[in-house]
C-alpha cells in the first residue's frame, strides 16, 4: 500500500468532501502506483482534512480523459482545458471511499514539515 499526501485547493476540497468531485487531475502521474490520497487543503486552511482511496488511476489524451471524467470531474470544461493548456496528456485519479478527519491534521502527524507542491509520497503511519 502506497500513499501520497496531495496539495488541493479548499474550494476543490469541499467538493471531494460533498461528492461532486471524484477525481483529482495532476498533470504528471507519479512513479509509484498509490491506493491512498492524503487530502492537504491548501491556504487558508493549510491542514490535512481527509482521506481517499484510488479507485482507479487514467491517463490518456487530454480530451480523452475529459469524456471519461467529466459526468464526476467537479469543474467545469474550461477549467479543465486551462488547467492542461500545452499538455497532451491528462492524469486523473478516481476517488472514491473519501473519509473526512474528524478533527483536521498538521502536516507534522504525517512526519511532513512543508506542504508538497505537488504531491509526496508517505510512510506508513
Amino acid at each position: 500500500m502506497c500513499k501520497m499526501l496531495l496539495s488541493i485547493n479548499p474550494e476543490h476540497v469541499d467538493n471531494i468532501l460533498q461528492g461532486n468531485k471524484k477525481v483529482e487531475f495532476r498533470k504528471v502521474k507519479c512513479k509509484t502506483d498509490v491506493d491512498q490520497i492524503v487530502i492537504y487543503s491548501t491556504a487558508p486552511v493549510m491542514q490535512i482534512v481527509a482521506e481517499a482511496t484510488v479507485e482507479e488511476v487514467i491517463v490518456g489524451d487530454v480530451l480523452e480523459v475529459w469524456h471519461l471524467t467529466k459526468a464526476f470531474a467537479g469543474i467545469t470544461y474550461n477549467f479543465y482545458r486551462k488547467y492542461y493548456k500545452g499538455k497532451k496528456t491528462a492524469v486523473a485519479y478516481k476517488l472514491c471511499e473519501v473519509t473526512p478527519y474528524s478533527k483536521p491534521k498538521t502536516l507534522s502527524d504525517f512526519g511532513v514539515s512543508y506542504p508538497p507542491q505537488s504531491f509526496l509520497y508517505l510512510t506508513a503511519t
